[in-house]
């Protein structure tokens, strides 16, 4: 996975600085010290602590910077997670660009976390998708993790995952089963996944070599109970329910023996966590 942290974080830098911190400049004396923490207001998971530490050490390496709270603690409201000491005209600077980050991807892990929970004591894991914010994939998923939830493929490259868009051909089964051969032939490490819409396509899938996942495509409870009972007791295909899974539906879909739940939302729907950055005497 492509970790595009640093050039993210000087993009977010340069967008919001320009030319330079006019307020800072103007409104804040240059030999003033101050030091600052950074602290939770509502409680949720932590994700991107390291890249808010990395965005105050960038305006300014001077920066006495220190992580308190890790990635992937649970934390209460109040709770304080970095403090910095140093120019008080570079911690305003680098303020928002790092609150931007952690609030960010700990809104994902904190959404992520609920729906972890909503699981607990089933078979079926939360798994995120690819509708991520464009160069932020591998931060988002880190989030999804730091969350307790687990990466579906990360891009184009390291699974095949067949849809009805992409089952254009009249060669049907054989020309289904045929690109698989090829595919793990040539690339014996991606793995493949195709979409089924509705359980005629499960049996016809079942029937293949070489699938390593089933997609159950907006299907109803009893049609998730039927393609787990179809797959029996078999190690693979594995199988993804997938299609308006919300918090309320989470648990009756994952009773019905589903191994995996794909949630969009994860990622491209997660409130941000309400982080601030808070002065104290030194």
């Amino acid at each position: 996975m492509h970790d595009h942290s640093e050039i993210l974080i000087d993009l977010a830098l340069a967008e919001d600085i320009g030319a330079g911190d006019v307020t800072a400049r103007y409104f804040i004396p240059a030999e003033k010290r101050a030091c600052a923490f950074v602290a939770v207001r509502k409680q949720g998971v932590l994700s991107g602590v390291g890249i808010a530490a990395r965005v105050f050490q960038k305006v300014d390496p001077d920066l006495t910077v220190e992580i308190l709270i890790e990635d992937g603690n649970q934390v209460a409201a109040g709770a304080l997670i970095i403090r910095i000491e140093g120019s008080a005209r570079s911690i305003l600077t680098a303020e928002r660009t790092a609150l931007n980050f952690l609030q960010r991807l700990s809104g994902v892990a904190s959404l992520t976390a609920l729906y972890v929970e909503q699981v607990k004591g089933t078979k079926a894991r939360i798994l995120d998708t690819r509708k991520t914010t464009p160069g932020y994939r591998a931060l988002e998923k880190k989030a999804v993790l730091d969350g307790g939830g687990t990466n579906h493929r990360i891009g184009l490259y390291d699974r095949a995952m067949v849809k009805d868009n992409h089952l254009v051909s009249e060669g049907g089964i054989p020309a289904i089963q045929a690109s698989i051969l090829q595919l793990k032939t040539e690339k014996p490490s991606v793995e493949v996944e195709l979409e089924a819409d509705h359980l005629d396509q499960v049996r016809a899938f079942l029937t293949l070599q070489g699938v390593d996942y089933l997609l159950l495509d907006n299907m109803t409870l009893p049609q998730l109970r039927e393609a787990v009972s179809l797959r029996g007791s078999r190690a693979k295909p594995l199988l993804e329910a997938s299609g308006g899974i919300t918090l309320d539906t989470l648990r009756e879909i994952a009773a019905t023996g589903v191994d995996f739940i794909s949630v969009g939302a994860l990622t491209h729907s997660a409130p941000a966590l309400d982080i601030g950055l808070d002065f104290t005497p030194i």
